[in-house]
């Protein structure tokens, strides 16, 4: 009888990263069968595949964004507040300014991306911890979404919104909504920038070991603003979205999307790649988080079960990501130690002795 493969030999790690590397994407797929077993007339349906992609592309957009700094090990706990101010302000410079779309558009992403590297800069050179810098800069953006809107929601005239920026969400894309053709793009995009791209491996090295990353000549500070500024354009991007989405600005919206973005960013760095933040490893878990939660409705779930579920997750995502990097660092420290090579025998000296 074969003995099981030893979790320090090749064959265990092979196992271990097998199940580390692509145990997410297999509870997706378990997940959703389960629900189409449990839902089989209305889970496994188009229109339902549909609806979650819709539903999940403006979360999964945002985890993306937070992947980003969540890569150089800092976190961005602004970018539910920045969200908010985003989609706000578009549609006041559209509906109550009478800005063209476009515009309007690109100078809300821009202005994110601005605010973005702001707050790069207050934690790498303010030196204050990135959870409570970020914490006071959202604050402040959540003043500017009160002052902006005066508390009251932003209403389109009769006229409504322009049909051109509201099919920036609404039309659809080989037949899926187009917004899930924006999360597919955007984790490709960052997946080139964090895998393929110098950027994306001075931003792992810094994550890693900071120290090091200076000892080597990475300008840490550069890049970490260079990191939050990415996760500021994409949220911008987000905010655009949502104001198409809506097509009304709600000034207490955005907090919501925070906790299911880290969730999804956190989790995410459990797989494909596990040890380090990764843009597939987030798409994946936004997948296993949207069909939780869709079955979990259809179901007929009460309506504390989604906090519930999204608390109770961050809590697994956060002790599985830890878990991760440890043993990814394990890993690295036992390829690095080798045992030295043997002394050469009485024989072999011999043999090469002429």
């Amino acid at each position: 009888m074969t003995a099981p493969p030893s979790p320090r030999s090749p064959r265990g790690r092979r196992h271990g990263h097998l199940i580390g590397g692509y145990g997410l994407p297999v509870l997706a797929a378990l997940l959703f069968l389960t629900f189409s077993v449990a839902l089989p007339d209305t889970f496994p349906t188009l229109d339902n595949v549909s609806s979650i992609l819709s539903n999940q592309s403006i979360p999964a957009i945002l985890a993306l964004g937070a992947t980003i700094p969540i890569a150089t090990g800092k976190f961005d706990l602004s970018i539910g507040y920045g969200l908010g101010l985003a989609h706000v302000l578009v549609l006041r410079l559209i509906v109550d300014g009478n800005w063209p779309w476009p515009l309007a558009c690109l100078v809300v992403v821009l202005g994110a991306a601005a605010f973005g590297a702001l707050n790069g800069v207050v934690v790498e050179f303010g030196r204050i911890d990135s959870f409570i810098a970020t914490l006071g800069t959202g604050s402040i953006l959540y003043a500017f979404t009160g002052w902006i809107t005066g508390g009251a929601r932003i209403v389109p005239g009769a006229g409504g919104l322009p049909v051109a920026f509201t099919d920036l969400y609404d039309s659809t894309f080989l037949g899926l909504p187009v917004s899930a053709s924006y999360v597919l793009a955007l984790a490709v995009a960052l997946w080139l920038m964090l895998e393929r791209l110098p950027l994306g491996r001075y931003l792992y090295v810094i994550g890693s070991n900071p120290r090091a990353a200076e000892l080597v000549g990475i300008p840490v500070r550069r890049y970490s603003v260079y990191a939050f500024a990415g996760s500021g354009l994409v949220v911008g991007f987000a905010g655009v979205l949502l104001a198409a989405q809506q097509q009304i600005g709600n000034p207490s919206v955005g907090l919501e999307y925070l906790l299911p973005a880290f969730v999804g960013a956190l989790l995410g760095s459990t797989t494909i790649n596990p040890g380090r933040a990764n843009p597939l490893g987030t798409v994946v878990a936004v997948a296993v988080l949207a069909i939780g939660l869709a079955g979990m409705g259809q179901l007929g779930a009460d309506f504390w079960a989604v906090p519930l579920f999204n608390g109770a997750t961050l809590l697994l995502a956060v002790g599985l990501a830890g878990y991760s990097a440890r043993r990814r660092l394990r890993a690295g420290a036992g390829e690095t130690r080798r045992p030295p090579a043997p002394p050469p025998t009485d024989r072999a000296l011999s043999r090469d002795t002429p």
